[in-house]
């Protein structure tokens, strides 16, 4: 562990291995997406393509680039981290909740501006609607996992509370709850219900987060390997003789995550806590963890623009009949993934480096007081984050621009539900005690991000 010293000057542990985690997932989320992702361009339009239609045995792959548990995993280990550092110095739940909700939603909100005024400015320019909508859908559709991690964030005070209850059966019975989903989904053919499972799997991942923050999950030194062995087990009986196909990130599976994907996370996060012990040696060095540091601190703004380049690159390209098109999996066409993926990294920098520059005065603004705050802007913050999750999960679903235009009703309703946000953090009520100069809740210098 490596101490951090927040901007209130109280000691925050901080995991150098689950940085490490983080940074590895996100590339290797950006890798796969690059890998499976093939643009065409064909009478005069822009299409997508996934590639593991036509590479069957790519969905193979699937089994090692799924690594979204990963983020939630090491989202439950930092969220526990810091709520529980900012409740011991006394800081009110909702004031937490924002401010890390915050921290969150500005380089999204980066990301939504920019991807509503390039659709608007290609609509100017004669782009057809068919394009736009799909341009924008697939510009969109990695947004899914933005209103999830919110809601985790706005639940991690309680569900943190009931970890320190009731441990590792808080995810075992959200585990149980999410079987039960899947068998009213296959079964009686309640589609709706799925819609349950982005809670109670990736939630079950976040409260393994807490177990492994507090050594739950890795005291005895055997019980990581158990969770690894057993997850791996129940995935290869579901894959054999359940309904659950072996692709990890098609629909099945992932929209919503199903049960056959908990197990995958269950496999995941055993091998990854057993390997903690490793990966902290390897970062022992200075040099290694200020690279870590480095690639850390772009997490957030790489995952969510990591698709831009593509866009970018198949739209300049393309046209002009730069890049061959090969038949997807054929020979050509792998010898050139490599090349594909190298002009797309070499975009990736500067934008990632402009993109933060636009990105850091909105994460240097404050998110409000730091006194406890009342009922009222207790009710505002939950109505502002409820409206930025309605809001980022229809854009995940419909994209920028379904039937050619910017959704404006979603757009106005995400740009609401920042400013009551916002609004909650100055509404603290006159008679709640008041803060020394200097102590308002601005981000802390060393919390994690995400």
């Amino acid at each position: 562990m490596t101490p951090g010293i927040t901007a209130l000057g109280a000691t925050v542990e901080r995991n150098r291995y689950a940085d490490l985690l983080r940074v590895c997932a996100v590339g290797a989320v950006v890798l796969g997406h690059w890998l499976v992702t093939d643009v065409t361009y064909q009478g005069g339009q822009l299409s997508g393509l996934d590639a593991l239609y036509y590479v069957s045995w790519g969905r193979w792959l699937t089994l090692f680039f799924q690594v979204m548990p990963v983020f939630f995993l090491v989202g439950g280990y930092v969220n526990a981290v810091s709520w529980t550092a900012h409740h011991a110095r006394g800081e009110h739940w909702s004031v937490w909740i924002r401010g890390r909700a915050l921290r969150l939603l500005w380089p999204a909100t980066v990301y939504v501006a920019a991807a509503v005024l390039a659709v608007t400015a290609a609509g100017i320019g004669g782009v057809s609607a068919s394009e736009l909508a799909e341009v924008g859908w697939f510009v969109a559709l990695h947004l899914w996992f933005l209103p999830v991690y919110l809601l985790l964030i706005a639940l991690t005070p309680v569900m943190l509370a009931a970890h320190r209850r009731w441990g590792l059966a808080v995810p075992a019975v959200m585990a149980a709850g999410a079987a039960g989903v899947d068998i009213a989904v296959t079964g009686p053919r309640l589609p709706l219900i799925g819609f349950a499972n982005y809670l109670l799997v990736w939630g079950s991942i976040h409260q393994c987060g807490f177990a492994w923050r507090d050594g739950g999950l890795n005291r005895p030194r055997w019980l990581p390997w158990v969770l690894a062995a057993a997850g791996a087990v129940i995935l290869a009986g579901l894959l054999a003789w359940g309904p659950f196909p072996v692709d990890m990130i098609a629909a099945v599976n992932a929209s919503p995550p199903s049960v056959a994907l908990l197990a995958l996370a269950a496999a995941q996060t055993g091998l990854l806590v057993a390997a903690e012990p490793a990966g902290s040696r390897l970062l022992a060095t200075a040099r290694r963890w200020r690279v870590v540091t480095r690639l850390n601190a772009t997490a957030m703004t790489v995952y969510l623009w990591h698709m831009a380049p593509v866009v970018l690159l198949a739209a300049a390209a393309y046209p002009l009949r730069v890049i061959p098109q090969p038949d997807i999996g054929s020979l050509r066409w792998w010898e050139l993934r490599p090349a594909w993926i190298a002009i797309l990294a070499v975009i990736l920098v500067p934008l990632t480096a402009t993109v933060m520059r636009l990105e850091r005065p909105l994460r240097r603004l404050p998110p409000g007081r730091a006194a406890a705050p009342g009922l009222w802007p207790a009710l505002l913050l939950g109505c502002g984050i409820a409206a930025t999750v309605l809001a980022l999960a229809r854009l995940a679903i419909g994209g920028f621009a379904p039937g050619g235009h910017p959704p404006v009703a979603i757009l106005a309703i995400y740009a609401g539900g920042i400013a009551v946000t916002l609004l909650s953090g100055y509404l603290t009520p006159r008679s709640a005690a008041k803060v020394p100069p200097g102590q308002g809740s601005r981000p802390a210098a060393h919390d994690d991000a995400a």
